[in-house]
């Protein structure tokens, strides 16, 4: 063993154990890891099999190569979210410019830089000691005993994936009744069936404990299980666009006529309910939306989830909150729905275009029969403010078509918020104007974070109070449903958090409200008795699909009328958010100043 404690062969093992630690790193912070025997086990095994498969460091020490790369990203959202590297966070990589990245970072970027070159570098070092540590070479005939057993454990694994695994043993030993099958073994869990040949499923005995889910939690081999998922996403995200293009909801008007008819929804981006004055902030950020005698606010609406390529799905189709953390849905969104109703149907948008990966929200833009992604400069400084829409709007308002569903893509409260608005919105001071590429995450920012952020809200309500003008000109029978993806955290007192992607209430109370003309009214007067009726009550994101659909008196087989709350069947449900699985926010206490979500009962478990 004195071999072992040369330099080349210390450092390489030294190295390889730092690499096998990091799914422990949310220790050191005091959070709970799932698993932890599994994983390490699960851990050793993996070295095991790398080693007697390659025989030497130096020839497999180019497949931790992804496993080095994506450490610094990994440490950062343990540090700074509680989580690891999932399909999601690959699905923001992969639909991210470097340009968008450069300005989320800030000038951390420079400090990504040197983790990243300190990084690249520990691997070039730790592969010169891999070539030079021939002592870790295994080459004696353990190594075939080893290769024997893996194989044979392959081999199960293989096995019990083609042709399923047989239920565990009934836990009694009483015969059952006659011509019946015990419950526990009534099932085999199916297997792929690629080969097509039959098979009697493997014994539940012979099943390995080995879990996908564990296996993705290791580090470094866990990092490919987290690529195949990706993959497997992305393939499933491509499939559902081409699946669902057959995809109908059988709608139609209860009562159609001749009168023109306009609905706009308005998807709202980072905007925190306590923000504005129609909700009794002690900032004036309404001052327009406040003088609406026909408008409605929402003031208890939740999110599911704080991410816009998560929230938005669960906005505009019947997606459940609680699947929202999968991409993709097998249905449409309420477009296909008001096209069916004989709507003509609109996106526009100030949100970024279709990248090489269709985004699950632009999946559910493409049903739209006019679509447009106005903002060719992203994120950044250079990006168009909302009024960009208006025009396209005013063009759809003027289109012959008498019936129109416009959606509304906006870019709201995005960071960096300075430039969310022209200088004459900049009401508060200090501001982040004028400030170079300033950090979301820099807490001396705090006083002008804020600032700025509350000068989005009073851009925001002259937007929204711009589009209501338009319909108002337009003298149409015409009503606005606006909600927002998520909230913001804004380091809140002694809160150290900003940004979104926490679990806090300041992410999931998310502002909402409705507008509608006099035209409005007198078509649908127990729509907006309803309307008014249930204003304060407990809503999620989910009720809106149900919700905008009812506005139109849209119907369709399978309907929830009692999910529309501006219907007199109207109830309340259960509303889930994503905090430390789903929580039951209505069963949850709200913790420090933070205002964490902690779910009072056992949270359900999330499905991924």
């Amino acid at each position: 063993m004195r071999h072992l404690l040369r330099p080349a062969p210390l450092y390489l093992l030294l190295t390889y154990a730092a690499l096998s630690a990091i799914p422990f790193f949310p220790m050191l912070l005091g959070k709970r890891l799932d698993r932890p025997w599994q994983v390490l086990g699960i851990e050793a095994v993996a070295w095991v099999a790398v080693w007697a498969l390659f025989k030497r460091p130096a020839w497999f020490h180019w497949l931790l190569i992804p496993a080095f790369l994506a450490l610094p990203t990994e440490l950062y959202l343990f540090s700074f979210y509680g989580q690891s590297i999932s399909t999601h966070h690959l699905g923001i990589i992969a639909e991210t410019s470097p340009k968008e990245a450069l300005e989320f970072l800030g000038k951390t970027v420079w400090l990504m830089l040197a983790v990243m070159a300190a990084v690249i570098a520990w691997w070039v070092t730790s592969f010169q000691a891999a070539r030079r540590a021939r002592d870790l070479d295994w080459d004696d005939g353990s190594r075939w005993l080893t290769l024997g057993l893996l194989a044979i454990g392959a081999g199960l694994w293989a096995y019990g994936h083609e042709f399923g695994v047989a239920p565990r043993a009934p836990a009694t030993s009483a015969a059952p009744a006659a011509g019946k099958a015990p419950a526990s073994a009534s099932k085999a869990g199916a297997g792929a069936a690629w080969t097509g040949w039959k098979s009697a499923p493997l014994p539940h005995w012979a099943v390995l404990p080995l879990e996908f889910g564990a296996f993705a939690q290791t580090w470094p081999f866990g990092i490919t299980a987290r690529g195949v998922d990706f993959y497997k996403e992305r393939k499933h995200l491509a499939s559902l666009v081409q699946r669902n293009s057959h995809f109908r909801f059988g709608a139609h008007q209860a009562a159609p006529d001749t009168e023109p008819e306009i609905v706009v929804m308005v998807l709202g981006e980072s905007s925190r309910f306590d923000r504005w004055s129609l909700n009794g902030y002690a900032r004036e950020t309404n001052p327009l939306l406040g003088k609406e005698t026909k408008l409605v606010t929402l003031p208890d609406v939740v999110t599911s989830v704080s991410a816009t390529r998560l929230s938005v799905p669960v906005i505009i189709s019947r997606k459940p909150a609680t699947q929202s953390l999968k991409d993709g849905f097998a249905e449409k969104s309420f477009l296909t729905a008001y096209k069916e109703a004989g709507f003509k149907t609109y996106w526009l948008s100030n949100q970024i275009s279709f990248g090489e990966f269709d985004t699950p929200v632009s999946v559910f833009a493409k049903e739209a029969e006019v679509i447009q992604f106005l903002n060719l400069g992203g994120f950044t400084n250079s990006s168009n403010f909302d009024e960009i829409l208006f025009d396209p709007l005013r063009n759809a308002i003027a289109d012959p078509a008498p019936k129109k569903l416009i959606v509304l893509h906006s870019l709201g409260s995005h960071w960096n918020y300075s430039q969310r608005y022209p200088k004459q919105f900049d009401r508060w001071q200090p501001s982040l104007f004028g400030i170079d590429k300033p950090v979301y995450s820099n807490p001396a920012l705090k006083t002008q974070l804020n600032n700025s952020y509350d000068s989005t809200i009073l851009y925001t309500d002259w937007f929204l109070a711009s589009v209501i003008g338009q319909l108002k000109a337009s003298q149409q029978r015409s009503a606005m449903l606006y909600v927002s993806d998520h909230g913001q955290a804004l380091y809140d007192n002694s809160c150290k958090l900003a940004f979104h992607g926490h679990n806090t209430q300041y992410d999931f109370h998310v502002p909402a409200l409705l507008w509608y003309s006099d035209q409005y009214q007198a078509r649908y007067p127990g729509k907006v008795e309803q309307l008014r009726r249930h204003r304060g009550a407990r809503l999620a994101t989910e009720n809106m699909f149900h919700t905008l659909l009812d506005l139109a008196d849209i119907r369709y087989p399978g309907e929830r009328l009692e999910w529309s709350f501006v219907n007199p069947g109207f109830r309340q449900h259960k509303r889930y958010v994503d905090s430390y699985g789903w929580s039951d926010y209505d069963n949850a206490t709200f913790k420090g100043d933070c205002r964490e979500v902690i779910d009072k009962g056992t949270p359900l478990k999330r499905d991924k």
